[in-house]
Parts: structure tokens; C-alpha cells; sequence
């Protein structure tokens, strides 16, 4: 029994990759991984390919041109893992930020406990961080709050990355009018849940910052996180109005 699909957007990635791979393939439960490269010079991609005859059927490989953004990356394994009747889709950085052993709590989280999505929280009980400077922690921690309080959303990480949904919620959302493709992507997906009514829960993780490759954060992502939520929240609440 396959328990849900790993969605790993990747771009320079190489020395990170096969030992997640691996790494989730070692859990107790059965995961696929569909690896969404945007055409990494490091040979990333490469390297998938060749995991892929070890890891048949299991893992899959999708190739884009160029690098267009977090969120298009996932948009595109969201569509793909539509196609194929996944019940359950994860996104999961390719830094080990994120750590598999909690893939089995986000998705008993779902199955178990009712929820429709499930997000890997780093503040629900504090604050879970290791690794980072405190500046960065304070920004990351006040950007969620500034997002809850702006939203309304009873959600502490609202920025995370690391969540499962049910299929159901990815067949709802319309996934063609997400227009934010950097970090803001992660609010608006929760957003757009929280709209629709679906239960949202937190399980708490401790994340802990790559030790290995380069992070992709820049001030355009940032800028695009701040000011992104105000016109999000106007849009919801014009659209309530029409």
C-alpha cells in the first residue's frame, strides 16, 4: 500500500538529493517521490535518474526548463499527482530541513485524525528551530504571526513547508489562480483551504537549516510574502462582497 506521494521541488540540489531519497525509502511506510527539477546545473537531475532504475516505480522524475519558482513547482506535482490518484500529496524541501521521520505523523494526521491538511509547525509549541540566527528565527516567527493576525487563520507557521493534504483539498483549490510562486505560495495554499472550510492542523516539528548547498531565500521573496498577504486578504473579502 502506497501512503502518499513526496512532492521535492529541486534546483542545485546534488548534494542533498540521493540521501533523502534514500532516506525516505528506508521509512517503515511505502512513500513515491516525484522529484520537480528546474533544470539544475549541478546535475541534480542526473543524479534522480540514475536512483530511478535502483527505485522503480517508486520514484519519478519531472524536468522543467528553467527555474520559475517554488510554488510552479508544486503546482506542477499537485497536477501530476491528480492524474495518478494519489490520496495523500506532501511537499518537502530537498535540505533535510524538513525530517522524514515526521512524514508518518503528517500523514497519520490526515488519516487518522481528521485533518485535511496537516502542516509540519515549527511554532505551534514554540519555537523549533535549529541552526538559524536569531534575527532569522525572529523574522520567520513574526512573519507567521503577521500573516495569522492579517488573515485571520488560526494557523502559528503559517509559512511552512513541510504539509500534507488530502487529494480532496488539492481537487478544490484552484490550483490555475495561485498567483504567488515564492514563500507566499505556502500562505496562500493555507489560505485558500482555510476558505473552503477544510480542518487545518498543526503537528509540531523541529526544523533544522540545510547544512549542505546554498538557500534560494531572497529579498524579492520576502517582499512578496509582506505584501502579498494584504492583497490576498482585500481580494477574499471582495470576492465575499460580489
Amino acid at each position: 500500500m502506497v501512503h502518499g506521494l513526496i512532492i521535492i521541488p529541486t534546483f542545485n540540489e546534488i548534494e542533498n538529493i540521493e540521501r533523502l531519497i534514500r532516506n525516505i525509502f528506508s521509512q517503515q511506510r511505502k512513500f513515491h517521490i516525484l522529484v520537480v527539477d528546474d533544470n539544475s546545473p549541478d546535475g541534480t537531475a542526473t543524479r534522480v535518474r540514475t536512483l530511478q532504475a535502483e527505485f522503480h516505480d517508486q520514484l519519478f522524475l519531472e524536468e522543467r526548463k528553467e527555474k520559475t519558482g517554488l510554488g510552479t513547482a508544486y503546482i506542477h506535482g499537485f497536477k501530476w499527482a491528480l492524474q495518478r490518484e494519489y490520496d495523500y500529496v506532501f511537499e518537502m524541501d530537498a535540505d533535510f530541513s524538513h525530517n522524514p521521520n515526521d512524514l508518518m505523523r503528517l500523514y497519520n494526521a490526515c488519516k487518522r485524525e481528521g485533518a485535511d491538511v496537516a502542516i509540519g509547525s515549527r511554532y505551534v509549541t514554540g519555537v523549533n528551530v535549529i541552526n538559524w540566527p536569531m534575527n532569522r528565527v525572529l523574522m520567520s516567527w513574526l512573519a507567521s504571526k503577521y500573516v495569522q493576525f492579517i488573515t485571520g487563520m488560526d494557523i502559528h507557521d503559517t509559512t511552512a513547508g513541510y504539509v500534507c493534504y488530502k487529494k480532496e483539498v488539492l481537487e478544490r483549490i484552484k490550483l490555475d489562480k495561485i498567483q504567488f510562486v515564492g514563500y507566499a505560495f505556502q500562505i496562500e495554499m493555507k489560505f485558500k483551504a482555510h476558505l473552503l472550510g477544510f480542518k487545518i492542523t498543526e503537528v509540531p516539528v523541529i526544523f533544522t537549516d540545510r547544512t549542505r548547498g546554498t538557500s534560494k531565500m531572497s529579498g524579492s521573496i520576502i517582499y512578496e510574502a509582506v505584501f502579498g498577504v494584504i492583497k490576498m486578504k482585500v481580494k477574499s473579502l471582495f470576492n465575499r462582497i460580489k
